[in-house]
């Protein structure tokens, strides 16, 4: 049985690679064929452009986090409660603070220079909002706990103003109580 990675994904981890250590304006496809030691042509079969390959790398984050939504679901200390999916989608996003900022850093910059980008985003957020909304909560109070979360993580993704450890510790644990209350 070969347990080797996939072609593709050893260039989405050369791709990761240079955009944490040299940023997203090092990202070319000479670089990642050379970081990936594959011929420029053997990076074009599975990637024929950039905006192919950073919208490869925004589909690996974002699949990434639904296992990790999924891990967390299926975990989830109080099934039976409503808001069992909110909770999951709290604990997968704010579960490792700054540990995949800089590559969502460098993927949010990419999509900056390209807004056509974003389709692979608005999907999946559309996704999550469907969920977010019939997920056993009062849809409007279950957004707002997730539109709370987003900005909590878009706040560190850019670094604005980060939060002392005990405090987001407390907001995480408040967002965790709302979301498995209705209000009313």
């Amino acid at each position: 049985m070969n347990t080797s990675p996939s072609k593709r994904t050893l260039l989405l981890e050369a791709a990761s690679h240079i955009i944490l250590t040299a940023g997203v304006e090092r990202l070319t496809l000479e670089a990642v064929a050379r970081e990936a030691g594959v011929s420029k042509g053997g990076l074009l079969y599975h990637f024929p452009s950039k905006e192919a390959l950073v919208i490869g790398l925004i589909e690996q984050v974002l699949d990434h986090f639904d296992l990790a939504s999924q891990h967390e679901f299926d975990h989830d200390p109080t099934p039976d409660a409503p808001g069992r999916w909110l909770r999951a989608y709290v604990r997968a996003t704010l579960a490792d603070e700054g540990v995949s900022n800089p590559l969502s850093a460098g993927l949010l910059a990419a999509v900056a220079t390209n807004p056509a980008l974003l389709a692979p985003l608005r999907e999946r957020f559309a996704q999550w909002q469907e969920r977010t909304e019939h997920d056993g909560l009062d849809p409007a109070h279950a957004t707002i706990i997730r539109l709370a979360v987003d900005g909590l993580w878009l706040t560190e993704l850019c670094g604005f103003a980060p939060l002392a450890t005990a405090l987001r510790a407390q907001i995480h644990e408040r967002l965790l109580a709302l979301a498995q209350e209705n209000p009313g």
